[in-house]
């Protein structure tokens, strides 16, 4: 999957070829290409921001510089990307967008500085993302969170196909808790169900503790999760259990 980032700091790339993305980018499995505005200016300056219009605080990004770096990547590239425009104002990134994402066969990552983008910036792109409710100085940030949590659900970068399927958010719900060596860790012992071998029975316990930990710590999430019968009949009898723990003795 190709990876496209419009940036005036190209040099951020680097920091995503570490680990298993580096290994991807080897493998041809990803591939990371920087665009940088100021390639695209017509003054001496390199210019790629200016004052606002009616007045304001900070610099604008202006349209012609990152609209030009569109064209020229659609240009170098065989077929269509899908344009991203990463600002505070855009859909909160979910797992859910990650997987909808892994589905194009490019992705451009558009980041802005400054103040902003110009408005005119955005009919050239197809939909604006943003990682939460706060402001970061760039972009940049948020590109290789959303290329890290995208491309590791390519087929061949992560180690262990499963992984991608059994992890928090992948099923709606949060991942039930993991344990490794050693059995005993400061007389805090591994569940022994776990130890049990019986494969159904650690199916069972790591899904309902899923669903308690979601319960726990993200409640919110169980509004939308796909549960089962048995998932809803799980957590009335948990909701039930506490509502007795928590009845003071008469």
């Amino acid at each position: 999957m190709r990876f496209e980032i419009v940036t005036l700091f190209p040099e951020i790339l680097a920091a995503a070829e570490v680990g298993l993305l580096k290994k991807a980018i080897e493998r041809d499995h990803v591939q990371l290409i920087a665009k940088n505005p100021r390639d695209h200016t017509t003054d001496r300056h390199r210019s790629v921001d200016d004052a606002p219009y009616g007045g304001g605080s900070g610099m604008v990004m202006m349209p012609g510089p990152l609209v030009s770096s569109l064209e020229a990547l659609d240009a170098d590239r065989a077929g269509p990307s899908h344009k991203v425009l990463l600002t505070p104002q855009g859909t909160p990134f979910t797992q859910a967008i990650a997987e909808r994402l892994v589905t194009q066969p490019a992705l451009t990552l558009v980041c802005g500085r400054y103040e902003g983008f110009d408005e005119r910036v955005r009919p050239h792109v197809d939909e604006e993302l943003s990682l939460g409710d706060f402001v970061l100085l760039g972009g940049e940030i948020a590109a290789l969170t959303i290329i890290e949590a995208t491309a590791r659900l390519l087929p061949g970068v992560l180690g262990n196909a499963d992984s991608a399927i059994e992890e928090s958010h992948s099923s709606g719900l949060l991942e039930y808790p993991q344990y490794t060596r050693p059995k005993v860790f400061r007389d805090e012992e591994v569940p022994a169900i776990l130890l049990s071998g019986h494969h159904a029975a650690i199916a069972k316990w790591r899904r309902e503790q899923a669903l308690v930990r979601t319960k726990t710590r993200r409640p919110d999430l169980l509004e939308r999760a796909s549960l089962t019968n048995e998932d809803k009949r799980f957590l009335r009898e948990l909701a039930e259990a506490n509502r007795t723990h928590e009845e003071p003795e008469s």
